[in-house]
């Protein structure tokens, strides 16, 4: 496969105070006296805080370590890996209730920023309890990354509408498997949810908390209920937004995702037409729908190729994907869409522009999340499985459905180390969930809320968006997610809640 062409493939796709004091150790004991054998040193180790090195994060007042944790827990005596992870202390020493560690989601996406966002969705009176522990899990960002050769933002591509493209696609996904794995197979083997799992217990009793309270958004729901499966009895308050089904991951979580994504283009065509005016992409829903299938098709014909990106039909169902995971942005996805269906009638294009307007879709990188999906769970490996399921599909899911049911590096990756996670427990956890999430639709956090039988569960209604948790969203959301937070208080029983007025402007 040329350089240069997967140079245009990788960015076309592209686009789409004063600290108080806590402990951290080494403790004389484990706060939880079952360490698993031969791990002692590791959840004793003493935590070296210094400068994160990072404006962000040095401006919001945090501080960084290093926690050090097996490769390969079967063989504590090996190799090692140093996960990153930052601190905000908590504002009340003498309120503390212990950590809160968190992941946004991907899997791919670095966190050790994300606290200095989410800082911002809670309450002083929540602040004062904790501090607030952002992590970059293990094999990605600061914390030992596998980077695979072929330098691809995601891999994730729409198959396109013929056998050639599916080909295309398959030769891809093999290329990326065998650039991952190559250079380092034992780390890249062990780059899995499970494993990330128990560093964050490692990283619980380095601080020398008995139990571990958490946030995790999409991906970081899994994460957060493997922990809870995997350590019931140090598992603390725990919100998980945008939830996962454990049952589902990953392979059918992608597929759930062809039509939900169809209908939120559809109600974003809604929007579009609306602004005919504006636009021009048609007066009615249909009409501006067809206009993007069309787009598509002129795409697959007519590529754009030019200062290392590429726009064919492969690339344009993902940069959709990338922006219809929140209605605030329906007017940057009309702007894509202009600038898309532009290029491809032969009009110059501002590929820069294009870039900015979806790079902010695409969080993770393809390094990470590859080995965290391929590790976690075994993909089906006869390339015709794959080209069956998008078939299936066309007729209902013309746009995502080519996405939704590709194949990926998984099918030519190693066969996963240890078993998925059967989750299955009573650990006390709040589920966010909005009805038109486009990324983890609502049946999915169903699901998790009846695996987590001590779960309750917070309806966003009638919004198409992914991450519920938003300081411009719905009070009523923040309210309950605070309170629980504060007081370790969950809801009586299952909520419904709604956007506040003018949240989502003129949706």
């Amino acid at each position: 496969m040329p350089i240069r062409w997967i140079r245009w493939l990788v960015l076309g796709v592209i686009t789409a105070a004063t600290f108080a004091t806590v402990p951290t150790g080494p403790a004389s004991a484990d706060p939880v006296d079952d360490i698993p054998g031969g791990l002692e040193s590791f959840y004793h180790q003493q935590l070296d805080w210094g400068s994160c090195n990072d404006a962000v994060l040095d401006g919001a007042g945090a501080q960084c370590a290093g926690v050090v944790v097996p490769l390969d827990y079967n063989r504590p005596d090996s190799r090692t890996l140093t996960v990153a992870i930052s601190r905000l202390p908590a504002t009340d020493p003498a309120r503390r209730h212990g950590v809160m560690l968190s992941n946004p989601g991907g899997p791919g996406g670095p966190g050790l920023g994300m606290m200095v966002d989410l800082r911002d969705r809670l309450t002083p009176e929540v602040r004062a309890r904790y501090d607030l522990i952002g992590m970059d899990p293990r094999g990605i960002g600061r914390s030992d990354p596998v980077n695979c050769a072929l330098p691809l933002p995601t891999m994730l591509f729409s198959a396109g509408f013929d056998a050639f493209g599916f080909a295309r696609d398959t030769a891809l996904a093999a290329a990326l498997a065998a650039s991952c794995v190559a250079p380092d197979p034992e780390k890249a083997r062990q780059i899995t949810t499970r494993n990330t799992a128990r560093d964050m217990d490692i990283i619980r009793s380095a601080f020398g908390e008995r139990r571990l309270n958490y946030y995790g958004g999409s991906y970081g729901t899994y994460l957060g209920a493997v922990y809870s499966q995997m350590f019931p009895q140090r598992t603390d308050r725990m919100v998980l937004d945008s939830a996962m089904d454990p049952d589902r991951y990953w392979i059918g979580t992608y597929q759930d995702m062809g039509a939900v994504n169809e209908a939120g283009l559809d109600d974003w065509a809604n929007w579009a037409a609306r602004r005919d005016a504006d636009y021009h992409f048609g007066s009615s829903g249909p009409q501006v729908r067809a206009f993007v299938e069309d787009m598509i098709r002129r795409a697959a014909t007519h590529p754009v190729v030019g200062n290392g990106y590429l726009i064919d039909e492969h690339t344009v169902p993902m940069m959709l994907l990338a922006l219809l995971s929140n209605p605030q942005k329906n007017a940057d996805l009309a702007e894509v869409v202009r600038l898309v269906a532009d290029g491809v009638s032969g009009l110059p294009v501002d590929l820069e522009q294009l870039k900015t307007k979806i790079s902010g879709g695409v969080p993770m990188n393809a390094s990470g999340m590859a080995a965290v999906l391929c590790g976690d769970r075994a993909a089906p490996r006869d390339p015709a499985w794959y080209r069956r399921n998008i078939e299936s599909v066309r007729a209902t899911q013309p746009v995502f459905g080519a996405f939704a049911n590709n194949i990926t590096a998984c099918a030519f990756w190693p066969d996963p180390i240890e078993e998925i996670t059967a989750v299955h427990n009573s650990a006390p956890a709040l589920i966010l969930q909005a009805t038109g999430d486009t990324r983890t639709p609502y049946q999915q956090g169903l699901a998790l809320h009846e695996d987590l039988t001590g779960s309750r569960m917070v309806t966003l209604a009638d919004t198409r968006v992914h991450g519920v948790l938003r300081a411009d969203l719905s009070r009523c959301v923040n309210e309950t997610v605070n309170t629980y937070f504060r007081d370790g208080t969950l809801p009586d029983a299952d909520i419904t809640c709604r956007p506040d007025p003018g949240s989502l402007p003129g949706h």
